[in-house]
């Protein structure tokens, strides 16, 4: 990544590993998560996904088995070999609250997620 996407970069990316499912349609697709953050989500996929630039679908991070989960909206962003970026829309409050905990874990650092929490709200 470029010194100036590292300057454009508002959230930081925590690499995380669990369950991930994005579902469009009728179609449900299994995918690795690869990191997390407060604009969006990077997955990997074995195999090729049908999916085009800014197409939408609905994003599922089980973080403790099925029972809990960030469910979210999320748009297709940009795709390289086996790995798909999508951003991500309209928190619920479950979920977000859930996101900033886990960012919150990784972070270690109150003033880091403060500001992070203050570019999340000033996107919407």
């Amino acid at each position: 990544m470029s010194t100036q996407d590292n300057e454009r970069r508002r959230f930081t990316r925590i690499s995380f590993d669990a369950k991930t499912e994005l579902k469009s349609g009728d179609n449900t697709f299994h995918v690795s998560l690869v990191d997390v953050s407060f604009n969006g989500i990077l997955v990997r996929s074995d195999t090729p996904l049908a999916l085009d630039i800014g197409h939408e679908v609905e994003a599922t991070i089980h973080l403790l088995g099925n029972d809990v989960a960030i469910r979210t909206p999320a748009t297709l962003a940009h795709k390289r070999e086996q790995e798909y970026g999508f951003l991500i829309e309209n928190l619920d409050i479950d979920s977000l609250t859930l996101l900033r905990r886990l960012v919150e874990l990784n972070l270690g650092d109150e003033a880091l997620l403060e500001r992070e929490l203050d570019h999340f709200f000033d996107n919407d």
